[in-house]
Formats: structure tokens, C-alpha cells, sequence
């Protein structure tokens, strides 16, 4: 039997007929990719040591599949470490950090973050550059004979940097991407690259726990040629006797990894390669397109990202028209009770709004069915 409630004005008061096929909108751990099944997973590594040839093969394997769904050059290293994005990411920071002043960029809570590690933690007194939820900051401002630290995508704001053209090929100081919600959704130059981090769980669908650290050259000579001023967690060490220890990126992880999420990231890498880079990058693209034909049409719905130019295309943040907190937490809850729709309220510390996935893993047909069912429980809502 058809739903109604009594909400004349406003569109969408009758329920959806049509539900999306995989409700799978958050932002992190994000939709598995079509297809998927736990079945269909590699299980001989399972129940076997990390170092034994078979543990070592397949994270091998993984990193492989890495460099070649992300067009990684040869002279950048990738290493598998604990902790998520958060762990590569801070991995990176204390390791080298304190060779020279850093800059840090913030205009979500990611950025937040490395900014009160720098501060509280690592106690450098960092040139912070800021702006608010939905803007980019001014990128000339930074001085690049400083080492900077940057969010490529951020997840809880909606607001990317357009490409990489405000890093300066000549730079004094090291770039640090935490690129979690970009890589895999974005052509990435990676020449402007020194660090970048990311998670399985973002743009591929896999697993959270593990981090993934992509070090070039210039950080690979930053960590030969300094020693940091403070101590360094067992987990956080990369170099031996001056040298990168070079077996952390050739699968002879720091510490003792899950295979089984190592295995949900081959299969979700395998069928990235099917599709390319340019493949996963159409699919990001379709899907913020088909989700910004949604908000044009709705004069209730916005974008969080006010210039396209910055938007992001994975973790889209919407603003919804007079709601509050707890709006949203009623709008999220019916969608999720009818099964319609999950995890699309905004992050805790963002302005109240929606947050739509639209990474790769996503299917447009389910981003186009989502919009009438926002249209009714935002009416339903109202409504009440």
C-alpha cells in the first residue's frame, strides 16, 4: 500500500516506488564494487603467516595492482601500513616533519586534524591557512619552501583542490596529500607528489584498518638524510641504519595485516583494472553529474561546495533548506528504515546537511533513484 502524508506544497510527498538497487552512499567504509560477494574472495593466503611466500605474494600482488590502477610512476614507493588513511597519514608526519617549517591547509576536519597534531602533538608551530566548510583557502598563499600539508578531497566538507598546478614544480618543501577520497576519482600529477595516503575503504570499497603510503623520491631522501626530534612508535618506523627499509613496500608489512581485507582489496583493485583509471574516474564523474541534476532541480537542495571548480565528485555535501541537526538525523533515519538510502547524514563536525557517496563503486541508475526518495523524506519530515 502507498504511503501518503498531507504536504501539498511540497513535491515528493508519496513514496518512491522504485528503490535504489545498492543504497550504499557513505562515505567510509564506502559501497563494496558491483559484483561483489565474500565468496568470490581468495582464501588460500587466509589462516597463513604474512611473511610466509604466499602472505608476501599477495601483498605484492596488491601493491601491484596499486601503482597500476593509479598510473604510479616507478619512482614512487607504496607500502601497505596500520592505522587507515590516519595512521599513513601520521605515519608520514612524525617521521619527517621538523626538517624545515610546514604549512598546513584546513577547511574540514581531516585538515583540523594534522593541524592539532602539528600543534598539540608535534609542537612545530605550523603557518595554518584556513577557511571555512565549503570554500577552498587561497592557494598563493602558500610558501613552498615549507613543507605543506593538504587534503586532496575533503571528505567532510565537500571541497577539493582542483588539480595539482598550485604545487610548484621547483618547491623547496614536500608536498603531503592525505588523498583518501581522491585517489582512484581524480587524474593526480603525480611529479607534484611527495607523500599521499590513502584507505581501501574510500574510492575502492574495501576494508578500513590499513593505510596505504606513497612516498617520491624527495621524501625518501628527507627520511635518509633526518632524524626526527622526538621518539618514534615501533609502527611509525620506516628507516634502518640511515636506509629506507625497503621490504615495508614490497609487501613485508611493519606489522601483522589482515589477508582477508588484503584479499577484499585485490578483488576490488582486479576489477578496478578492468575499468581503468579513465574508467573509474567516468564513473566518479556520472555519478556527481547525475547527483548535481538532483540538487539543480530542487530549489531545497544546495551544494555545501558553492564553485564546481572545487567540488568534490566522491564525498558530495549537500545543504538542506532551513533543516538543523536533528532534520537531518530524521531525514537519514527514514531513508534507512525504508532501506533507500544509508549513512547520508553529514559528518559530526560539519554544518547540518546530507553527504552523498559518488565514488566509482557507486552505480549512477541508484544515484538517479535516490532522488525522489529524498524529495519524500524530506517531506515527510517537514511534514511532521
Amino acid at each position: 500500500m502507498t504511503d501518503t502524508v498531507t504536504a501539498p506544497d511540497v513535491r515528493g510527498a508519496q513514496k518512491p516506488a522504485t528503490k535504489p538497487a545498492r543504497p550504499f552512499f557513505s562515505s567510509g567504509p564506502c559501497a563494496k564494487p558491483p559484483g561483489w560477494d565474500a565468496a568470490k574472495l581468495a582464501t588460500a593466503s587466509l589462516g597463513r603467516s604474512h611473511r610466509s611466500k604466499i602472505g608476501k605474494q599477495r601483498l605484492q600482488y596488491c601493491i601491484d595492482l596499486m601503482r597500476a590502477a593509479l598510473k604510479l610512476p616507478d619512482t614512487h614507493r607504496i607500502g601497505v601500513v596500520p592505522g587507515s588513511d590516519t595512521g599513513a597519514f601520521e605515519m608520514a608526519m612524525w617521521t619527517m616533519l621538523g626538517a624545515r617549517p610546514v604549512t598546513t591547509l584546513a577547511w574540514e576536519s581531516f585538515g583540523e586534524g594534522w593541524v592539532t597534531d602539528a600543534v598539540k602533538q608535534l609542537k612545530i608551530d605550523p603557518t595554518v591557512i584556513r577557511a571555512d566548510y565549503g570554500q577552498l583557502p587561497d592557494l598563493t598563499q602558500i610558501d613552498w619552501s615549507t613543507d605543506v600539508l593538504f587534503t586532496w578531497n575533503g571528505t567532510t566538507s565537500g571541497v577539493r583542490v582542483p588539480n595539482a598546478d598550485f604545487i610548484p614544480a621547483d618547491r623547496e618543501g614536500l608536498s603531503f596529500a592525505d588523498a583518501t577520497s581522491g585517489v582512484f576519482a581524480y587524474d593526480i600529477d603525480w611529479a607534484k607528489i611527495d607523500v599521499a595516503t590513502f584507505s581501501w575503504q574510500k574510492v575502492l570499497g574495501g576494508e578500513g584498518a590499513h593505510g596505504v603510503l606513497i612516498l617520491g623520491p624527495r621524501a625518501v631522501e628527507r627520511l635518509e638524510s633526518y632524524t626526527p626530534a622526538w621518539p618514534l612508535p615501533k609502527v611509525f618506523r620506516l628507516v634502518s641504519k640511515g636506509k629506507l627499509t625497503e621490504g615495508v613496500f614490497k609487501g613485508e608489512t611493519i606489522n601483522t595485516p589482515s589477508m582477508l581485507a588484503v584479499e577484499d582489496a585485490i578483488f576490488a583493485l582486479e576489477w578496478a583494472k578492468d575499468l581503468g583509471a579513465d574508467g573509474l574516474i567516468a564513473r566518479s564523474d556520472a555519478n556527481a553529474a547525475a547527483l548535481d541534476a538532483i540538487v539543480a532541480d530542487r530549489d531545497w537542495l544546495g551544494h555545501l561546495a558553492a564553485d564546481p571548480a572545487s567540488r568534490s565528485k566522491t564525498s558530495v555535501c549537500l545543504t538542506v533548506d532551513g533543516a538543523d541537526e536533528a532534520f537531518i538525523k530524521a531525514m537519514a533515519s527514514l531513508l534507512e528504515k525504508e532501506g533507500a538510502a544509508f549513512d547520508i547524514a553529514g559528518y559530526r563536525d560539519a554544518p547540518p546537511g546530507l553527504r552523498i557517496w559518488c565514488g566509482a563503486t557507486v552505480d549512477t541508475a541508484d544515484i538517479v533513484a535516490l532522488g525522489p526518495w529524498l524529495d519524500w523524506a524530506y517531506a515527510t519530515v517537514k511534514a511532521g
